[in-house]
Protein backbone atom coordinates (compact mmCIF):
# COMPACT_ATOMS: atom_id res chain seq x y z
CA UNK A 1 0.00 0.00 0.00
CA UNK A 2 1.39 3.38 -1.15
CA UNK A 3 1.22 6.69 1.91
CA UNK A 4 -1.19 8.11 -0.67
CA UNK A 5 -3.85 5.39 -0.46
CA UNK A 6 -6.45 6.16 1.78
CA UNK A 7 -7.27 3.85 4.90
CA UNK A 8 -10.14 1.45 4.52
CA UNK A 9 -11.55 2.09 7.60
CA UNK A 10 -15.10 0.67 7.63
CA UNK A 11 -13.16 -2.31 6.89
CA UNK A 12 -11.41 -2.43 10.22
CA UNK A 13 -13.58 -4.44 13.08
CA UNK A 14 -14.87 -2.78 15.11
CA UNK A 15 -13.65 -4.96 17.92
CA UNK A 16 -10.30 -3.38 17.37
CA UNK A 17 -11.49 0.12 16.92
CA UNK A 18 -12.97 0.63 20.06
CA UNK A 19 -9.79 -0.74 22.17
CA UNK A 20 -7.28 2.36 22.56
CA UNK A 21 -3.95 1.26 21.35
CA UNK A 22 -3.62 2.62 18.02
CA UNK A 23 -0.20 4.27 16.73
CA UNK A 24 0.50 5.85 13.51
CA UNK A 25 3.36 4.73 11.35
CA UNK A 26 5.68 6.35 8.45
CA UNK A 27 7.77 4.68 6.50
CA UNK A 28 11.90 5.89 6.25
CA UNK A 29 15.02 4.63 5.07
CA UNK A 30 17.34 3.07 7.52
CA UNK A 31 20.21 1.17 6.03
CA UNK A 32 18.72 1.04 2.47
CA UNK A 33 15.99 -0.96 3.69
CA UNK A 34 12.60 0.66 3.82
CA UNK A 35 11.07 0.75 7.29
CA UNK A 36 8.04 1.29 9.52
CA UNK A 37 8.69 3.60 12.00
CA UNK A 38 6.15 3.94 15.13
CA UNK A 39 4.64 6.97 15.51
CA UNK A 40 2.53 9.00 18.01
CA UNK A 41 -0.52 10.22 16.87
CA UNK A 42 -1.22 13.85 17.05
CA UNK A 43 1.65 14.89 19.04
CA UNK A 44 4.39 13.02 16.40
CA UNK A 45 7.71 11.44 17.44
CA UNK A 46 8.11 8.06 18.08
CA UNK A 47 5.64 5.60 19.58
CA UNK A 48 6.81 2.56 21.45
CA UNK A 49 4.71 -0.91 21.35
CA UNK A 50 5.37 -0.86 24.98
CA UNK A 51 4.69 2.68 26.67
CA UNK A 52 1.24 3.39 26.52
CA UNK A 53 1.33 6.95 26.67
CA UNK A 54 2.47 7.37 23.23
CA UNK A 55 -1.11 5.32 21.87
CA UNK A 56 -4.57 6.82 21.45
CA UNK A 57 -7.91 5.80 19.45
CA UNK A 58 -8.51 4.81 16.27
CA UNK A 59 -9.86 8.35 15.18
CA UNK A 60 -7.01 9.89 16.31
CA UNK A 61 -4.84 7.87 15.12
CA UNK A 62 -6.95 7.76 11.15
CA UNK A 63 -6.63 11.97 11.81
CA UNK A 64 -3.33 12.15 11.69
CA UNK A 65 -2.43 9.94 8.49
CA UNK A 66 -3.51 13.03 6.87
CA UNK A 67 -0.86 14.78 7.79
CA UNK A 68 2.57 14.96 6.61
CA UNK A 69 3.54 13.02 9.37
CA UNK A 70 2.02 9.77 9.09
CA UNK A 71 1.85 7.15 6.47
CA UNK A 72 -0.87 4.90 8.38
CA UNK A 73 -2.34 3.44 11.44
CA UNK A 74 -0.88 0.46 13.33
CA UNK A 75 -2.87 -1.41 16.21
CA UNK A 76 -0.20 -2.35 19.63
CA UNK A 77 -0.62 -5.98 21.24
CA UNK A 78 -0.32 -6.21 24.98
CA UNK A 79 -0.73 -8.43 27.95
CA UNK A 80 -4.14 -7.10 28.75
CA UNK A 81 -6.13 -7.36 25.33
CA UNK A 82 -6.71 -11.06 23.78
CA UNK A 83 -5.73 -10.30 20.37
CA UNK A 84 -3.09 -12.39 18.32
CA UNK A 85 -1.68 -11.30 15.33
CA UNK A 86 -0.06 -13.54 12.20
CA UNK A 87 2.29 -11.88 10.03
CA UNK A 88 2.59 -14.03 6.68
CA UNK A 89 5.48 -12.06 4.71
CA UNK A 90 6.55 -12.87 0.75
CA UNK A 91 3.73 -15.23 -0.06
CA UNK A 92 1.70 -13.36 -2.13
CA UNK A 93 1.84 -11.64 -6.15
CA UNK A 94 1.06 -7.95 -5.28
CA UNK A 95 0.01 -8.10 -9.51
CA UNK A 96 -1.51 -10.97 -9.67
CA UNK A 97 -2.74 -11.42 -6.37
CA UNK A 98 -1.80 -15.55 -6.06
CA UNK A 99 -1.02 -17.01 -2.84
CA UNK A 100 1.37 -19.48 -1.67
CA UNK A 101 -0.20 -22.84 -0.48
CA UNK A 102 0.98 -22.28 3.22
CA UNK A 103 -0.03 -18.71 3.98
CA UNK A 104 -3.42 -20.22 2.09
CA UNK A 105 -3.89 -23.06 4.06
CA UNK A 106 -3.49 -20.68 7.44
CA UNK A 107 -5.70 -18.04 6.07
CA UNK A 108 -8.52 -21.10 5.23
CA UNK A 109 -8.18 -22.80 8.93
CA UNK A 110 -8.09 -19.36 10.96
CA UNK A 111 -10.80 -18.36 9.80
CA UNK A 112 -10.60 -14.90 10.86
CA UNK A 113 -10.23 -10.96 9.92
CA UNK A 114 -7.45 -11.21 7.07
CA UNK A 115 -6.08 -7.75 5.15
CA UNK A 116 -3.43 -7.48 2.33
CA UNK A 117 0.15 -6.19 4.31
CA UNK A 118 0.90 -2.20 3.41
CA UNK A 119 3.95 -3.94 1.22
CA UNK A 120 1.45 -5.97 -0.81
CA UNK A 121 3.65 -8.93 -0.64
CA UNK A 122 1.79 -10.65 2.62
CA UNK A 123 -0.92 -11.09 4.39
CA UNK A 124 -2.32 -10.16 8.07
CA UNK A 125 -4.25 -11.88 10.06
CA UNK A 126 -5.79 -11.25 13.59
CA UNK A 127 -7.68 -13.36 16.20
CA UNK A 128 -9.04 -13.68 19.44
CA UNK A 129 -6.72 -16.35 21.21
CA UNK A 130 -3.28 -16.81 23.48
CA UNK A 131 -0.47 -17.19 21.88
CA UNK A 132 1.20 -20.99 22.74
CA UNK A 133 4.54 -21.42 24.58
CA UNK A 134 7.62 -21.75 22.53
CA UNK A 135 9.09 -20.01 19.38
CA UNK A 136 6.97 -17.14 17.64
CA UNK A 137 8.27 -17.17 14.12
CA UNK A 138 9.88 -19.36 11.44
CA UNK A 139 11.15 -18.12 7.74
CA UNK A 140 7.96 -16.09 6.68
CA UNK A 141 5.71 -17.06 9.60
CA UNK A 142 5.17 -14.80 12.55
CA UNK A 143 3.22 -14.61 15.43
CA UNK A 144 2.37 -11.81 17.69
CA UNK A 145 0.37 -11.11 20.87
CA UNK A 146 2.25 -8.51 22.48
CA UNK A 147 4.91 -5.85 22.64
CA UNK A 148 4.99 -5.34 19.01
CA UNK A 149 2.46 -3.21 16.79
CA UNK A 150 0.67 -4.49 13.52
CA UNK A 151 -0.01 -2.04 10.56
CA UNK A 152 -3.04 -2.10 9.44
CA UNK A 153 -4.57 -1.23 5.76
CA UNK A 154 -8.24 -1.77 6.06
CA UNK A 155 -7.49 -4.15 2.81
CA UNK A 156 -9.87 -6.82 3.71
CA UNK A 157 -9.56 -9.97 1.82
CA UNK A 158 -13.39 -10.68 0.82
CA UNK A 159 -13.42 -14.27 1.44
CA UNK A 160 -12.50 -13.86 5.48
CA UNK A 161 -15.17 -13.26 7.96
CA UNK A 162 -15.19 -9.03 8.97
CA UNK A 163 -14.42 -9.63 12.33
CA UNK A 164 -11.86 -10.82 14.38
CA UNK A 165 -12.75 -14.31 15.64
CA UNK A 166 -11.59 -16.87 18.42
CA UNK A 167 -9.69 -18.91 16.88
CA UNK A 168 -7.62 -20.72 19.81
CA UNK A 169 -7.54 -24.39 18.35
CA UNK A 170 -6.69 -23.27 14.89
CA UNK A 171 -3.72 -21.28 16.14
CA UNK A 172 -2.80 -23.94 18.54
CA UNK A 173 -2.37 -26.65 15.48
CA UNK A 174 -1.01 -23.59 12.78
CA UNK A 175 1.60 -22.79 15.99
CA UNK A 176 2.77 -27.00 16.24
CA UNK A 177 2.70 -27.33 12.56
CA UNK A 178 4.56 -24.62 11.05
CA UNK A 179 6.03 -22.77 13.82
CA UNK A 180 6.87 -25.28 17.03
CA UNK A 181 7.08 -28.69 15.37
CA UNK A 182 9.91 -29.41 14.28
CA UNK A 183 9.19 -31.79 11.58
CA UNK A 184 7.86 -29.10 9.30
CA UNK A 185 9.78 -26.29 8.35
CA UNK A 186 8.15 -24.07 5.26
CA UNK A 187 9.32 -24.08 2.17
CA UNK A 188 9.65 -19.93 2.12
CA UNK A 189 12.33 -20.57 4.93
CA UNK A 190 14.74 -23.01 3.46
CA UNK A 191 14.01 -20.34 0.15
CA UNK A 192 15.29 -17.40 2.82
CA UNK A 193 18.26 -19.80 4.50
CA UNK A 194 19.82 -20.33 0.77
CA UNK A 195 19.13 -23.88 1.14
CA UNK A 196 20.30 -24.65 4.42
CA UNK A 197 20.06 -27.98 3.77
CA UNK A 198 23.22 -27.50 2.04
CA UNK A 199 24.81 -25.62 5.37
CA UNK A 200 23.56 -27.86 7.58
CA UNK A 201 25.98 -28.69 10.05
CA UNK A 202 25.73 -32.34 10.55
CA UNK A 203 24.06 -34.81 7.61
CA UNK A 204 23.25 -31.65 5.01
CA UNK A 205 19.70 -33.31 4.24
CA UNK A 206 17.17 -31.59 3.93
CA UNK A 207 14.56 -34.06 5.86
CA UNK A 208 16.96 -34.28 8.93
CA UNK A 209 15.14 -33.77 12.04
CA UNK A 210 15.83 -29.87 13.33
CA UNK A 211 16.13 -31.13 16.81
CA UNK A 212 18.71 -34.15 16.21
CA UNK A 213 21.32 -31.54 14.30
CA UNK A 214 20.39 -28.99 17.28
CA UNK A 215 21.74 -32.06 19.62
CA UNK A 216 24.89 -32.68 17.19
CA UNK A 217 25.45 -28.83 17.02
CA UNK A 218 25.50 -28.74 20.44
CA UNK A 219 28.25 -31.61 20.99
CA UNK A 220 30.54 -30.34 18.23
CA UNK A 221 30.25 -26.65 19.74
CA UNK A 222 31.66 -28.27 23.14
CA UNK A 223 34.36 -30.73 21.61
CA UNK A 224 35.71 -27.77 19.90
CA UNK A 225 39.15 -26.06 20.67
CA UNK A 226 37.23 -23.01 22.23
CA UNK A 227 34.28 -25.28 24.00
CA UNK A 228 34.85 -24.50 27.63
CA UNK A 229 33.92 -21.11 26.72
CA UNK A 230 30.66 -22.45 24.42
CA UNK A 231 29.51 -24.11 27.46
CA UNK A 232 29.91 -21.65 29.64
CA UNK A 233 27.89 -19.16 27.81
CA UNK A 234 25.50 -21.35 26.90
CA UNK A 235 25.14 -22.40 30.78
CA UNK A 236 24.59 -18.77 31.55
CA UNK A 237 27.67 -17.99 33.26
CA UNK A 238 28.68 -14.59 32.14
CA UNK A 239 32.47 -14.30 34.21
CA UNK A 240 34.65 -12.30 32.36
CA UNK A 241 32.31 -10.11 30.10
CA UNK A 242 31.29 -6.41 31.14
CA UNK A 243 27.44 -7.27 30.78
CA UNK A 244 25.30 -9.95 30.18
CA UNK A 245 24.24 -8.19 26.67
CA UNK A 246 28.28 -8.50 25.51
CA UNK A 247 28.01 -12.60 26.79
CA UNK A 248 24.59 -12.73 25.11
CA UNK A 249 26.38 -11.15 21.59
CA UNK A 250 29.25 -13.65 22.39
CA UNK A 251 27.02 -16.79 22.30
CA UNK A 252 24.97 -15.30 19.51
CA UNK A 253 28.84 -15.74 17.67
CA UNK A 254 28.97 -18.95 18.40
CA UNK A 255 26.23 -20.10 17.40
CA UNK A 256 26.44 -17.82 13.70
CA UNK A 257 29.35 -20.06 13.30
CA UNK A 258 27.87 -23.51 13.97
CA UNK A 259 24.20 -22.96 12.54
CA UNK A 260 26.01 -21.35 9.00
CA UNK A 261 24.19 -18.13 9.85
CA UNK A 262 20.70 -19.54 10.21
CA UNK A 263 18.69 -17.02 12.31
CA UNK A 264 15.80 -19.66 12.96
CA UNK A 265 18.50 -21.83 14.38
CA UNK A 266 20.15 -19.51 16.67
CA UNK A 267 17.16 -18.31 18.22
CA UNK A 268 15.60 -21.45 18.71
CA UNK A 269 19.07 -22.87 20.32
CA UNK A 270 19.84 -19.40 22.19
CA UNK A 271 15.92 -20.06 23.63
CA UNK A 272 17.35 -22.75 25.11
CA UNK A 273 20.74 -21.54 26.32
CA UNK A 274 21.12 -20.17 30.30
CA UNK A 275 21.39 -16.61 29.14
CA UNK A 276 17.99 -16.16 27.47
CA UNK A 277 15.69 -14.03 29.60
CA UNK A 278 12.27 -11.64 29.08
CA UNK A 279 14.77 -8.85 27.95
CA UNK A 280 15.33 -11.10 24.55
CA UNK A 281 11.75 -10.91 23.25
CA UNK A 282 11.45 -7.04 24.53
CA UNK A 283 11.16 -4.21 21.97
CA UNK A 284 13.99 -2.15 22.05
CA UNK A 285 14.35 -0.13 18.51
CA UNK A 286 12.35 2.18 16.32
CA UNK A 287 11.69 0.11 14.03
CA UNK A 288 9.89 -2.69 15.70
CA UNK A 289 12.91 -4.94 16.13
CA UNK A 290 13.53 -6.88 19.32
CA UNK A 291 16.53 -7.40 21.40
CA UNK A 292 17.23 -10.63 20.61
CA UNK A 293 16.15 -9.92 16.76
CA UNK A 294 19.07 -7.65 16.53
CA UNK A 295 21.73 -9.62 18.72
CA UNK A 296 21.67 -12.19 16.11
CA UNK A 297 21.47 -9.85 13.26
CA UNK A 298 24.58 -8.32 14.33
CA UNK A 299 26.08 -11.81 15.85
CA UNK A 300 26.03 -12.94 11.90
CA UNK A 301 26.96 -9.35 10.43
CA UNK A 302 29.76 -9.63 12.99
CA UNK A 303 31.25 -13.62 12.23
CA UNK A 304 33.19 -14.00 8.97
CA UNK A 305 33.72 -17.18 8.65
CA UNK A 306 31.31 -20.33 9.33
CA UNK A 307 31.07 -24.35 9.80
CA UNK A 308 31.54 -25.70 6.56
CA UNK A 309 30.72 -29.89 7.04
CA UNK A 310 32.09 -30.61 4.05
CA UNK A 311 36.00 -29.36 5.01
CA UNK A 312 37.07 -32.81 6.09
CA UNK A 313 36.54 -32.71 9.88
CA UNK A 314 35.87 -30.14 12.61
CA UNK A 315 39.45 -29.03 12.88
CA UNK A 316 39.51 -28.24 8.88
CA UNK A 317 38.42 -25.48 7.38
CA UNK A 318 39.50 -25.38 3.54
CA UNK A 319 38.57 -21.30 3.58
CA UNK A 320 41.29 -20.35 5.70
CA UNK A 321 40.78 -17.96 9.34
CA UNK A 322 40.94 -14.96 10.32
CA UNK A 323 42.93 -13.92 13.02
CA UNK A 324 42.75 -15.85 16.49
CA UNK A 325 40.30 -18.34 15.16
CA UNK A 326 41.66 -22.05 15.36
CA UNK A 327 40.65 -24.15 12.66
CA UNK A 328 37.24 -26.03 13.13
CA UNK A 329 36.50 -23.15 15.63
CA UNK A 330 35.35 -19.86 16.30
CA UNK A 331 37.22 -16.89 17.49
CA UNK A 332 38.04 -16.22 21.21
CA UNK A 333 39.73 -12.72 21.87
CA UNK A 334 38.51 -11.52 18.24
CA UNK A 335 35.03 -12.54 18.53
CA UNK A 336 34.82 -11.32 21.92
CA UNK A 337 36.29 -7.92 21.05
CA UNK A 338 34.26 -7.50 18.24
CA UNK A 339 31.27 -8.72 20.64
CA UNK A 340 32.32 -5.79 22.87
CA UNK A 341 32.41 -3.19 19.89
CA UNK A 342 28.70 -4.33 18.46
CA UNK A 343 27.24 -4.07 22.05
CA UNK A 344 28.80 -0.36 22.50
CA UNK A 345 27.53 0.21 19.29
CA UNK A 346 24.20 -0.83 20.16
CA UNK A 347 24.41 1.16 23.55
CA UNK A 348 25.24 4.47 21.17
CA UNK A 349 22.63 3.69 18.89
CA UNK A 350 19.57 3.33 21.03
CA UNK A 351 20.98 6.61 23.17
CA UNK A 352 21.42 8.23 19.85
CA UNK A 353 17.80 7.31 18.68
CA UNK A 354 16.22 8.41 22.24
CA UNK A 355 17.76 11.55 22.22
CA UNK A 356 16.77 12.13 18.72
CA UNK A 357 12.92 11.00 19.71
CA UNK A 358 13.68 13.46 22.47
CA UNK A 359 14.51 16.55 20.50
CA UNK A 360 11.92 15.94 17.97
CA UNK A 361 9.17 15.75 20.48
CA UNK A 362 10.78 18.83 22.68
CA UNK A 363 10.99 21.15 19.08
CA UNK A 364 7.07 20.43 18.29
CA UNK A 365 6.30 21.27 22.19
CA UNK A 366 8.06 24.33 21.85
CA UNK A 367 6.56 25.26 18.26
CA UNK A 368 2.80 24.47 19.43
CA UNK A 369 3.80 26.40 22.40
CA UNK A 370 5.02 29.47 20.65
CA UNK A 371 2.01 29.61 18.38
CA UNK A 372 -0.04 29.57 21.81
CA UNK A 373 2.20 32.77 22.84
CA UNK A 374 1.07 34.24 19.97
CA UNK A 375 -2.56 33.57 19.63
CA UNK A 376 -2.54 34.70 23.70
CA UNK A 377 -0.46 37.81 22.75
CA UNK A 378 -2.95 38.95 19.58
CA UNK A 379 -5.77 38.25 22.29
CA UNK A 380 -4.82 40.00 24.85
CA UNK A 381 -3.62 43.34 22.29
CA UNK A 382 -7.08 43.05 20.71
CA UNK A 383 -8.64 43.13 23.88
CA UNK A 384 -6.33 45.98 25.33
CA UNK A 385 -7.43 47.81 22.19
CA UNK A 386 -10.96 47.45 23.02
CA UNK A 387 -10.32 48.62 26.26
CA UNK A 388 -8.62 51.75 25.67
CA UNK A 389 -11.38 52.56 22.77
CA UNK A 390 -14.04 51.98 25.43
CA UNK A 391 -12.44 54.12 27.93
CA UNK A 392 -12.57 57.17 25.04
CA UNK A 393 -16.35 56.48 24.22
CA UNK A 394 -17.47 57.09 28.19
CA UNK A 395 -15.08 59.47 28.49
CA UNK A 396 -16.72 61.46 25.21
CA UNK A 397 -20.10 60.91 26.61
CA UNK A 398 -19.57 62.06 30.07
CA UNK A 399 -18.65 65.65 29.11
CA UNK A 400 -21.44 65.74 26.50
CA UNK A 401 -23.98 64.81 29.01
CA UNK A 402 -22.79 66.11 32.07
CA UNK A 403 -23.05 62.63 34.17
CA UNK A 404 -20.81 61.59 37.31
CA UNK A 405 -17.56 61.72 35.93
CA UNK A 406 -14.71 63.71 36.96
CA UNK A 407 -14.80 66.48 33.78
CA UNK A 408 -18.67 67.30 34.81
CA UNK A 409 -17.54 67.20 38.42
CA UNK A 410 -15.12 70.02 37.99
CA UNK A 411 -17.59 72.25 36.07
CA UNK A 412 -19.97 72.11 39.13
CA UNK A 413 -17.49 72.93 41.58
CA UNK A 414 -16.49 76.01 39.43
CA UNK A 415 -19.67 77.38 39.05
CA UNK A 416 -21.72 75.99 41.61
CA UNK A 417 -21.16 78.31 44.37
CA UNK A 418 -22.27 82.01 41.77
CA UNK A 419 -25.58 83.00 41.63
Amino acid sequence: MDADIAIDSEAVPDRLREIEQWVCWREEDRDGKPTKIPVTPGAGGFASSTEQKTWDNFETALEYTKTEHADGVGFVFTDDDPIVGIDLDDCRDPETGDVDDVAQDIIERLDSYTEVSPSGTGYHVLIRGELPEGRNRRGSIELYDTARFFTVTGDHVEETPGRVARRQDALAAIHREYVQDTDTEPAAESEQRGGAAARSPTTGAADVDVKLEDEDLLEKARNASNGEKFERLWNGNTVGYDSQSEADMALCCLLAFWTGGDRAQMEQLFRQSGLHREKWDEVHYADGSTYGEKTIERAIATTSEFYDPDAGGDTEDSHGQPDGVTAGSTPDDADRSRAYLAEKNRLLSERVDELEATLEQKTERIETLETEIERLTDELAARDQETAQSHEEDSSTAIETGDDSEPASLLHRFFGGQS
